[in-house]
């Protein structure tokens, strides 16, 4: 499955109403760590298909960072029958990121 890039129009019928859990990743261009967890978040969101991989731009859809309180990023959140499950702040490797999310 694709990453799922979110906006404020989307982010509730994609995350808040979705039947699956679903992994958000808060980052933003200019941001090194953000860049080094990128290609983590694209090759899980092709492994993985029980949960829904998204990710928001902080610059376009602040917003959303501001609802849910992202001070620091790349924050992940972990959104569970639309729900905060987990979250987690800074850069993950695979095996990381893949134990945060079957948490």
């Amino acid at each position: 499955m694709a990453v799922i890039h979110l906006t404020e129009a989307n982010f509730d019928k994609e995350v808040l109403a979705s039947d699956i859990p679903v992994l958000v990743d808060f980052w933003a261009p200019w941001c090194n760590p953000c860049r080094m967890l990128s290609p983590i978040v694209e090759e899980i969101a092709e492994e993985v298909t029980d949960v829904k991989i998204c990710k928001v731009n902080i610059d376009e859809a602040s917003i959303l960072s501001d609802r849910y309180g992202v001070m620091s990023i790349p924050t992940l959140i972990l959104f569970k029958n639309g729900e905060i499950a987990a979250k987690s702040v800074g850069a993950k490797q695979k095996p990381e990121l893949m134990d945060f999310i079957r948490a």
